[in-house]
């Protein structure tokens, strides 16, 4: 559903008449080849003898007359000489039937081709979804009755395919990228885990948004959730480092995530806020130009608004989670943002102390 224009490479040629042997015509003396040669000798003449005569060559060319091959019944009642040296009708040994060859014959690389192409009414159908329901329901049995045909995807299928390659090679590089420069920032390597895991929740946004807008999931879709990996993690960075400034202060790790989602909870709206108040002019634009955008545009949008509910919920959690099972270390933290050995602070002034 949703296919139009669908067309082939392979252009009809002229009329032809197909002959297929019979059963028992084998028991004759007789084959496809052994028929063939006969047909051509008798309508397109057979060279029989070459002379020559002082400095000139003839050839002597044997065929039927050209009353003898002006309608279907001289073809039918043609007379095929057998394996024993009896003569048969043609129309006895073969079937005929009347069809149309091609027109040409093209091929790639010496392989032989057909090219099948049509355009997608993506308000019907959905181009990732016709190819993966003709690979699952008609690629099998082409390929049990075909066995050594080949099958390439091309066009648009193709250029979707390497573009989701490279997003998903690109967006592997910048999840590492994030993670190594977490790891700078908090001097662990599992404390990022927890700012990275609103990046997930953005998916959630990201699908339903798509439904509610009506909007297939397309490769706009995906550059949108992919772009809300560097969007999202800045909410929960600034989150993690109040929640620490807090623990540092000497509250409990829970206590200290209630306060950083209380402090953090205006900042986030309105970061979150502007750029959803950026971007919602662009879903009610119905110019054609804009209607690649639109999926990109509910992708962040839907995203930011789903990561900015969770992420005042999730991340904290986590990071308790993660402070149950010891790998949060503020001891080692605060120790090396104190310059002063122990005992040394209470000697100087009160105003200077630490």
């Amino acid at each position: 559903r949703g296919v139009v224009d669908l067309s082939d490479d392979q252009r009809p040629g002229k009329p032809e008449l197909r002959l297929r042997l019979r059963e028992g015509s084998y028991a004759l003396g007789l084959n496809a080849s052994m028929i063939a040669s006969q047909l051509r000798a008798g309508f397109y003449g057979s060279t029989a003898d070459e002379i020559q005569l002082g400095p000139e060559s003839y050839e002597i060319d044997v065929g039927l007359d050209d009353r003898d091959k002006s309608s279907l019944d001289d073809l039918r009642e043609f007379r095929i000489l057998t394996g024993s040296g009896d003569q048969v009708p043609l129309g006895s040994i073969v079937d005929m039937e009347s069809s149309r060859g091609f027109a040409r014959i093209n091929r790639i690389n010496g392989q032989r081709t057909v090219t099948l192409t049509g355009d997608v009414d993506t308000e019907q159908g959905n181009v990732s979804q016709i190819l993966s329901d003709t690979e699952a329901k008609f690629m099998p049995e082409l390929r049990q009755r075909y066995p050594d045909i080949r099958i390439s995807l091309k066009g648009q299928s193709s250029e979707s395919a390497e573009t989701g390659s490279s997003m998903a090679s690109g967006f592997l590089i910048g999840l590492v990228g994030i993670f190594i420069l977490l790891s700078f920032q908090f001097r662990s390597y599992i404390e990022p885990l927890a700012v990275m895991s609103v990046i997930p929740l953005a998916l959630i946004g990201v699908i339903w948004g798509h439904l509610l807008m009506g909007l297939e999931l397309s490769m706009p879709s995906m550059m949108g959730a992919i772009s809300l990996a560097g969007i999202v993690v800045n909410d929960s960075i600034l989150l993690v480092v109040f929640l620490k400034m807090r623990a540092r202060e000497g509250h409990p790790i829970p206590e200290a995530a209630k306060m950083a989602s209380r402090e953090r909870f205006r900042a986030v709206l309105l970061t979150s806020l502007t750029t959803i108040a950026g971007l919602t002019p662009l879903l009610a634009e119905t110019s054609l130009q804009a209607q690649v955008m639109i999926p990109l545009a509910a992708s962040i949008i839907f995203g930011l608004m789903t990561s900015t509910l969770l992420v005042l919920l999730v991340v904290p959690a986590l990071f308790s989670v993660f402070s149950d099972f010891g790998w949060v270390s503020l001891e080692r933290e605060l120790a090396q943002d104190n310059p002063f050995e122990e005992g040394q602070a209470e000697q100087l002034p009160p105003e200077n102390r630490p």
